[in-house]
C-alpha cells in the first residue's frame, strides 16, 4: 500500500519503523472526530470553489458510511497506514475513487490532529462535568443528613476542633467546584480551531477558517498558524485539571480509609465495594478507595510526561507530539472511573454518628477555654498560655477537659466563671464558630441550602 510521501524516497519504510512510528493503535479513538472535521473541511473546500458540489457530496457520503462502520465496530484499522487520519483517507479513496484523494487539499495532518484532539477534549470535559455534578450531589445529600452530627476535625492528623460533619462534606464539595472551574477553563482553551493552519505556514487556498470553525462548533479561531500546530497547552490544561481532581479524590479516599478503620470507626463502607483477604478471614479492605488514591499517581505522571516532552521542542510541529495522546486518553479514562467510584462509595456510606460524637470533645475544646479569657480582656497569647497549662495539668492527672471543675479552672485564672463550664461541650464549641463559612449550625445550614439550590436538588 503506497504511502502519500513515497515519491520522495528510494526505499520502502522499514517494517520495524512502521511499527515504531504507528499511532493508529491508540489514535483510532479520534476517528469520529476526524470524520466530523473532515466533513467541515469538505464544506469549506466547496465554499472556496476547490471542490464541486458533486465532489463534496460524494466525499461526505463516503465519510458518513465509514463513520457508520466505525460505530458498529466493522472498520479495519491498519498499522501500515500509520495513523487514524491515513486509515480514513485511504478507506475513502477505496470506496469512492479518485475524488476521495481530494479530501486532504489545503490540510496537513499537523492541523488535522490538533483539531481532532480539541474536539475530543471538549466532548470528554462535558462528560467529566456531569460526573463531577453527580459526585457533588452525593456530598450534598450526606451534608443534608449530618448537620447535627459533631465530629472532630484534624490538623497534622491530630484532633483540632469540633465541627459539624456536614461542614466536612461541604468542604470537599467546594474543592470539586474548583475542579469544575478548572475543567471549564480547559474547555475554553480547547475551544479554538486550528484547522486551516496547514503544516505550519497556513494554506494557499482561499479557505474560510471562520466558516470551518463555526461548522465544528468552535468559539474562536487560532490566529497564528505556527502556534496552532505547535501548541499542546490545551492538553496540559486538561491533564492538570485531571491531576487536581485526582488529588482531591485521593485526599477524600485517604480520610475514608482512616475513618473506616477499627481505630477510628467513624464510617462503614458498603460490602459490595470492598474486598477480603486471601489469608485473613476477618478483613474488609477498602480496595476501591485505595485504587483511587493509587491512580492519582498516574494522573500526575501523565501531566509530567507531556510537560517533559514539550519542554525542549523547537517550533513548530515535531513527531514527539505523537506522545501527547496516550497520556491524554489515559488521564481522561482514569479520572472518569475514579469519580464514578467515589460517587458509589459516598452513596453507600454508613455514618457512625455516636462514635464520631464520642471523639469530638476532649482536648479539642482547649481553644474555647483560651478564647473565653480573651473575651474577658486577657491578651490572646497569655490566654493561650493559660489553656496550655490546663492541658498539661489534665494530661498529668489523667483527666478529660469535660471533667474540669470551676475550682480547677479558677486555679489557673480568676477570670473563669460558671459559664466557662458550658464550653466543655463539643456542640457548643462548634456553634461558637458562627462567622461566614464557619461550622456553627446556623452557618452550615445556610451552606447546605446554597448547595441544594446550586446542585438542583
Amino acid at each position: 500500500m503506497e504511502k502519500p510521501w513515497e515519491g520522495r524516497f528510494s526505499e520502502k519504510t522499514d517494517e520495524f519503523v512502521e511499527r515504531f512510528t504507528q499511532s493508529v493503535s491508540f489514535d483510532r479513538r479520534l476517528a469520529l472526530e476526524d470524520i466530523r472535521q473532515s466533513i467541515a473541511h469538505v464544506k469549506t473546500l466547496q465554499k472556496a470553489g476547490v471542490l464541486t458540489q458533486d465532489e463534496a457530496k460524494a466525499i461526505v457520503e463516503g465519510l458518513n458510511k465509514i463513520a457508520e462502520e466505525i460505530e458498529k465496530g466493522g472498520f479495519e484499522f491498519k498499522e501500515s497506514l500509520e495513523d487514524v487520519h491515513m486509515n480514513i483517507e485511504f478507506a475513502l479513496a477505496e470506496r469512492i475513487g479518485q475524488v476521495g484523494k481530494k479530501l486532504h487539499t489545503g490540510r496537513s495532518r499537523n492541523d488535522q490532529v490538533a483539531t481532532d484532539e480539541r474536539l475530543h477534549i471538549k466532548g470528554q470535559i462535558l462528560e467529566i462535568l456531569e460526573l463531577l455534578k453527580g459526585l457533588r450531589k452525593a456530598l450534598v445529600k450526606l451534608a443534608q443528613n449530618t448537620v447535627d452530627v459533631i465530629v472532630p476535625s484534624y490538623t497534622h492528623l491530630q484532633k483540632a476542633q469540633p465541627i459539624r460533619l456536614a461542614h466536612y462534606f461541604l468542604a470537599y464539595r467546594e474543592m470539586f467546584l474548583c475542579d469544575e472551574e478548572r475543567f471549564m477553563l480547559a474547555y475554553k482553551m480547547a475551544d479554538r480551531s486550528p484547522l486551516g493552519s496547514g503544516a505550519v505556514a497556513g494554506v494557499d487556498f482561499p479557505l474560510d477558517r471562520f466558516f470551518t470553525a463555526h461548522e465544528l462548533g468552535f468559539n474562536r479561531v487560532l490566529r497564528n498558524s505556527i502556534q496552532a500546530t505547535a501548541d499542546r497547552d490545551y492538553i496540559l490544561d486538561v491533564l492538570y485539571a485531571c491531576a487536581s481532581t485526582g488529588m482531591h479524590l485521593s485526599r477524600l479516599a485517604e480520610d475514608l480509609i482512616l475513618w473506616s478503620s477499627e481505630e477510628f470507626g467513624f464510617v462503614e463502607l458498603p460490602d459490595r465495594l470492598c474486598t477480603g483477604s486471601s489469608i485473613m478471614p476477618q478483613k474488609k479492605n477498602p480496595d476501591v478507595l485505595e485504587l483511587i488514591r493509587g491512580k492519582t499517581g498516574r494522573l500526575y505522571g501523565n501531566l509530567m510526561s507531556l510537560l517533559t516532552t514539550l519542554k525542549g521542542l523547537p517550533m513548530a510541529y515535531n513527531r514527539d507530539l505523537q506522545e501527547d495522546k496516550e497520556p491524554l486518553f489515559d488521564s481522561l479514562d482514569t479520572i472518569k472511573a475514579c469519580i464514578k467510584a467515589m460517587t458509589l462509595v459516598l452513596d453507600g456510606l454508613t455514618i457512625k454518628a455516636d462514635r464520631m460524637q464520642q471523639q469530638a470533645g476532649g482536648f479539642s475544646l482547649m481553644t474555647d477555654l483560651a478564647n473565653y479569657l480573651v473575651q474577658k480582656g486577657l491578651p490572646f497569647r497569655e490566654a493561650h498560655s493559660v489553656a496550655g497549662k490546663i492541658t498539661s495539668y489534665l494530661l498529668k492527672e489523667g483527666k478529660k477537659p469535660e471533667e474540669l471543675t470551676l475550682e480547677e479552672l479558677k486555679s489557673f485564672s480568676s477570670l473563669y466563671e460558671e459559664d466557662a463550664l458550658k464550653l466543655l461541650d463539643p456542640r457548643v464549641s462548634a456553634d461558637r464558630r458562627n462567622t461566614y463559612g464557619g461550622t456553627s449550625k446556623e452557618q452550615v445550614q445556610k451552606q447546605v441550602e446554597i448547595a441544594i439550590r446550586e446542585e438542583g436538588l
